[in-house]
């Protein structure tokens, strides 16, 4: 019996628990508070040059929109404010407001270029809570379609993604720049 292989080697960094490989992006203009340990700091303050590297697919004045490096499912994306804040109560309600803007972006327009038929956005406060990230907080979207919860999850613990994580940035950051502003 011929065995098929199921490659996702953007996962090695989380099951080793390191961050893996990061772009060299030089030395970031910190922004002021940043956790130079954090992935979410660092591309905050990256120059946008290096925002495919990063996996950056918008940033406002307050928040960050990135594909997630670890995904749970195929356009796994996280929102986060610029500023490494751990707790609902460190934002203002004009940093807030903005990041459910981005939400609904997101959503809108990964149903609209990758036809998702859902969606779950949640947010994990504090480690106990299971964020990854503890000390800066971030909403993950993740789309769902109609059966995508197969039996790879339950037999195995693996979930399958179709899509390489540089083929979704260029599809959504396309489905970003193909519209006017939200």
């Amino acid at each position: 019996m011929e065995n098929d292989r199921l490659w996702a080697p953007w996962r090695l960094g989380y099951v080793q628990g390191s961050r893996g490989s990061d772009p060299d992006i030089g030395t970031p203009a910190w922004r002021p508070g940043a956790d130079h340990a954090c992935f979410l700091c660092r591309a905050a303050s990256a120059a946008e040059v290096h925002d495919r590297a990063l996996g950056v697919l918008e940033r406002t004045p307050l928040s960050l929109v990135i594909t997630n490096r670890f995904p749970y499912a195929n356009g796994h994306l996280l929102v986060a404010p610029l500023d490494h804040r751990a707790s609902l109560g460190d934002l203002s309600a004009e940093v807030l407001l903005d990041m459910q803007h981005r939400i609904a972006a997101w959503c809108d327009r990964m149903a609209r270029s990758m036809q998702a038929q859902g969606f779950n956005v949640g947010l994990n406060l504090g480690a106990v809570a299971g964020a990854g990230v503890p000390g800066h907080l971030h909403w993950h979207i993740v789309p769902r379609w109609q059966g995508d919860v197969n039996f790879m999850p339950s037999v195995a613990g693996i979930r399958v993604l179709p899509q390489s994580l540089d083929a979704l940035w260029d599809q959504l950051r396309a489905a970003a720049t193909s519209e006017s502003p939200v």
